[in-house]
């Protein structure tokens, strides 16, 4: 029996879940992503590029692709797919499975202050021009207009279309991972004194958080949203559920 995979993708978790699954030839694994990224990085599975058309749209994918399973491993912050994926997961009777990597914590020399959103951030850095790094998703950019006095350094994989209408703002084109010295280097290059960031966990980004610590940057750190439901936080994890699941429907059948 071939098992109907859709991994909602767009991580790291995503693409190792889609090698190791792409592997067992019990599985026929898609892998979908939103279509943010221009270039993204190759998946050992089938992808799928763009929306569903909401959680109506993604339950009729469902019906009609004859998914079995769907494993929700989107971004953290990735709030309303998840949901969607819950909402489809549900009227269409599919079993649903999420990973989530642990959020980051701070540790003895940060100097964190955490925020519900980036305006949040940006409104507490203050009226002094301050030299700021930016590293957020490139919807996420617009509150850096209501704070034009600062200086931004804004990373991010693909290029900010149109650029900000800001007075100095600096792009730097870059995929993670990313090391200690690279960020340090980053960092005194431009004279960054704030950091701002999402709590997106893992390791591929977290050289930042160490390199600010070192140097005594202060980091505007932004919660990732409530997550309703249970998770896995590894991708062994996830498969281990996978293999529980599919005993428990094995066991069903008997």
């Amino acid at each position: 029996m071939t098992i109907r995979v859709l991994i909602l993708g767009g991580t790291t978790e995503a693409r190792q879940l889609a090698e190791r699954l792409s592997a067992d030839k019990r599985f026929d694994v898609t892998v979908s992503l939103a279509g943010r990224t221009k270039n993204p990085v190759p998946h050992a599975a089938k992808v799928r590029i763009g929306g569903f058309g909401g959680a109506i749209g993604l339950t009729t994918y469902l019906a009609e692709s004859g998914t079995d399973l769907v494993v929700d491993a989107t971004h953290p912050f990735a709030a309303e797919i998840s949901r969607n994926a819950q909402r489809a997961s549900a009227a269409s009777g599919t079993k649903l499975i999420a990973i989530r990597r642990p959020g980051w914590e701070p540790v003895k020399g940060d100097r964190w202050r955490r925020h519900a959103d980036v305006q949040s951030a940006i409104s507490v850095i203050g009226e002094k021009r301050q030299n700021v790094f930016v590293t957020l998703g490139r919807q996420e950019l617009a509150p850096l207009l209501t704070a034009p006095q600062h200086r931004y350094v804004v990373r991010s994989v693909d290029p900010v279309e149109p650029p900000l209408d800001l007075p100095d703002a600096d792009y730097v084109l870059a995929r993670g991972p990313f090391d200690v010295d690279a960020e340090t280097a980053l960092m005194l290059h431009h004279s960054i004194n704030v950091v701002i960031t999402k709590n997106s966990g893992g390791a591929a980004s977290y050289a930042k958080l160490e390199a600010a610590r070192q140097l005594g940057i202060s980091v505007e750190m932004i919660d990732r949203p409530e997550f309703a439901g249970d998770a896995a936080q590894t991708v062994d994890a996830t498969l281990s559920m996978i293999d529980h699941w599919l005993d428990s429907e094995a066991n069903l059948d008997v």
